[in-house]
């Protein structure tokens, strides 16, 4: 695609970047009095059975997710036209997701200029090395970078990493809002469970909260891992990177069925929401449907989407995602030559 119809196809996005008050009000209507209700049916079936409260609680997870969604609206100014209320909205959906609001919107902001961009990664983003980088690396370093990579590791520790750790602390270069926000969502947090473990109890609100939050956080990582790690994804150097492809090319069109698609806030349509980040969640389906070029975004499946989890290692030279099997033989060529480098001896350079 030429640079002309990129800055085309933005444009062309536009008209739908504008929220509206009316269906912004009805989102929240529809998804957190719901939220809280399967979650309060999920603690009331814990007394008869686990294996009863299990369907209540991922009902409410979804409910979490789309929480999420107008939570994440909120921190690009695109869910109500009014800053202040972008701000409480985004602050109270926060709390109800476990994520300070000011701290995740300045690293999303960034996730968002430097997306598919190989000289900034590293802030909002899920850690991605090159081939060349996995085969000059330590030992040590591709052993942790395979373990980053594992699914049990990533869908599994790191839902718990992410609202118990990463989302509780302020990076260092933080201004004193972002800190306030970051200790109000906390200390809100702090008094709310206080109050819910007296209420019911610290062993049936573990389960059902701990629950809920865990099976909501591997679906919202999952998420975010699948809209930027297929095939074919774009990735370029700073001096070849475009904005406008690092969206179309490097975010995928999730089509997932229309359930699913309700309850993850139509964040499947990441290739729009990467071109405009201004297009609140309920528009974003009509701005695909309206905009052809659009309907050219990499589409991937529930079933194709599985496939992706094999893809860990970015090649330039492929313009895409290999697997560690792909490039074993570049590590151990890569191994020898260090181990056959003559060692320096205590007597040399005396």
């Amino acid at each position: 695609m030429s640079k002309e119809k990129t800055m085309k196809l933005h444009k062309n996005v536009a008209p739908f970047a504008k929220s509206d008050k009316k269906k912004s009000i009805i989102q929240l209507i529809n998804t957190i009095p719901p939220l809280l209700i399967f979650w309060f049916l999920a603690y009331q079936s814990l007394s008869v059975s686990f294996w009863l409260m299990l369907p209540f609680a991922i009902i409410a997870a979804g409910f979490v997710i789309r929480t999420f969604i107008i939570f994440h609206d909120c921190t690009h100014g695109s869910f109500f036209r009014n800053r202040k209320a972008n701000d409480i909205v985004g602050t109270i959906t926060g709390v109800l997701t476990l994520f300070a609001y000011s701290k995740w919107k300045r690293e999303h902001a960034i996730h968002h200029a430097s997306s598919s961009n190989l000289d900034k990664r590293g802030v909002g983003d899920i850690w991605v090395m090159t081939v060349d980088e996995y085969v000059a690396a330590s030992k040590w370093t591709r052993f942790t970078y395979r373990l980053y990579r594992n699914p049990l590791v990533m869908f599994g520790i790191g839902p718990l990493f992410l609202v118990l750790i990463s989302s509780r602390f302020n990076r260092k270069d933080a201004r004193q809002k972002e800190r306030n926000n970051t200790y109000l969502t906390n200390a809100i947090l702090v008094v709310l469970y206080t109050l819910l473990i007296l209420l019911i109890g610290w062993q049936a609100f573990v389960i059902v909260q701990g629950t809920i939050m865990f099976v909501a956080g591997a679906l919202g990582i999952w998420l975010f891992y699948i809209q930027h790690t297929f095939e074919d994804s774009y990735f370029e150097e700073e001096s070849e990177w475009d904005y406008v492809k690092a969206a179309v090319d490097g975010s995928s069109y999730y089509k997932l069925p229309k359930v699913l698609q309700w309850a993850t806030g139509n964040i499947g349509f990441h290739h729009v929401h990467h071109l405009s980040p201004r297009v609140p969640n309920y528009n974003l389906e009509v701005a695909h449907e309206s905009v052809p070029p659009l309907h050219n975004a990499t589409t991937i499946t529930i079933k194709t989407s599985l496939e992706s989890l094999k893809y860990k290692l970015y090649d330039p030279k492929k313009k895409g995602f290999v697997t560690f099997g792909e490039v074993k033989s570049m590590v151990r060529k890569a191994s020898r030559s260090i181990d056959l480098k003559p060692k320096r001896t205590s007597f040399e350079g005396k």
